[in-house]
């Protein structure tokens, strides 16, 4: 299965499927896996750095994927070639320790996260590759902890609990990987929906699934940037909200309204303030936009995109030049309904809803106005929401 999307944007065509991830763990191992897994990307539509403070996001799980092929090992060693970052590691279950090798840390925190549950896990080895493109917002590194998670869970023939396991990847990504994210990536990797976002409760995981419009395309613009500083700069914006909780005397963003933020606008600093006026009127924008899906109201939808950018952006202080530059390409096409940066920030992707039958012509142009504006290339994909973590194949499927 080619990605690609046929705009004129710029686009690297990749094959990455069930057969493929096969294809490479016979090469690797020259044998057959036991089991193929895969795990998605996402792209948020709307709710923004809400997802830390309690709040409400609406994210898609995306034709993008982590896949591993692997087989059981008779030992409890995990054995591990990356595709992406040609290179190999392992490591032994009973003997847990952080090294140097980033991306095996993901998979690493994944398994002692699992133990911690008490969950008895087995060896495996295998082959990771995918193309969830790295560092452009599209959660290539919760689509890798999520299929790692499969993987474990095929290995050792644990029943796949996709809530409590999105919770279990969470917690390795936040104390063995020391990134502080919330719950979203995670929990859309592992619950997506095909055809559907997923609005989500942060605080309680209630899922409600929100279809999107047959006519509508969701269109993911890779600016070609890569964020800098960002784990630095997002711990800071969480602080500035936990500084705006406790002068507004509640336990989350998600429990305070614009009204109390006025009244308590004194007891604030500016910058919290503004960090904390985004995240509740994002939470309210979030909700809003389910109910505009579910009514089929695109346009009102298009319009809450914008004005989430513009929060994003000034109130926030997360987009960037490239960003601001590709959402005004965008929204300067006639098919296009809204359009905003998403994921944390600071370089990365920006997302767009689209008249589809105009979705081709879109890309094209809005490559091209992007080209014009900043001399970068855009990487376009007409994005099509797919189901969450999944074990693909098992050995013996006549389908393979």
């Amino acid at each position: 299965m080619a990605r690609g999307d046929g705009s004129g944007g710029r686009e690297k065509t990749i094959v990455i499927d069930t057969k493929e991830a096969s294809r490479l763990f016979v090469e690797h191992f020259g044998a057959l896996p036991q089991w193929v897994v895969r795990a998605p990307g996402r792209v948020n539509l709307i709710g923004e750095h809400t997802d830390y403070n309690d709040g409400f996001v609406m994210p898609l799980a995306i034709d993008r994927a982590v896949w591993i092929a692997l087989r059981p090992r008779p030992d409890r060693r995990v054995v591990v070639r990356s595709i992406d970052f040609d290179d190999s590691g392992e490591f032994l279950l009973d003997q847990l320790r952080p090294s140097e090798q980033r991306w095996l840390e993901y998979i690493k925190g994944v398994a002692w996260s699992l133990a911690e549950d008490g969950l008895a896990l087995s060896g495996w080895e295998g082959i990771v590759t995918g193309d969830v493109p790295a560092g452009a917002g599209l959660s290539s590194s919760a689509a890798l902890e999520v299929a790692a998670a499969r993987a474990f869970a095929a290995a050792a023939a644990i029943p796949w609990d996709a809530k409590a396991m999105a919770v279990r990847c969470q917690r390795a990504e936040n104390r063995w990987v020391g990134m502080n994210c919330g719950i979203m990536d995670q929990m859309i990797s592992a619950c997506g929906r095909a055809g559907h976002a997923v609005l989500i409760d942060c605080r309680s995981l209630e899922l409600s699934p929100a279809p999107l419009p047959d006519d509508v395309s969701v269109v993911v613009l890779d600016t070609g940037t890569r964020r800098g500083l960002v784990d630095s700069q997002y711990n800071a914006r969480r602080a500035d909200c936990e500084a705006a909780c406790a002068a507004l005397g509640v336990k989350a963003l998600r429990d305070a309204t614009l009204q109390l933020l006025d009244e308590r606008r004194a007891s604030l600093s500016e910058t919290a303030f503004r960090r904390a006026r985004h995240v509740i009127s994002e939470n309210e924008r979030t909700v809003r936009a389910a109910e505009a899906m579910r009514s089929g109201d695109v346009d009102a939808l298009g319009l809450m995109l914008g004005e989430s950018h513009r929060s994003l952006r000034d109130d926030y202080e997360v987009s960037s030049p490239a960003l601001d530059a590709i959402v005004d390409a965008a929204t300067a096409h006639p098919a296009c309904l809204g359009a905003r940066m998403t994921g944390a920030g600071f370089g990365g992707c920006a997302v767009a809803l689209v008249r589809s039958v105009e979705a081709a012509d879109f890309a094209r142009r809005t490559a091209a106005r992007y080209r014009d504006q900043t001399g970068f290339d855009a990487v376009v994909h007409v994005c099509r929401a797919t189901d969450g973590a999944a074990v693909e194949w098992t050995a013996g499927d006549s389908s393979h």
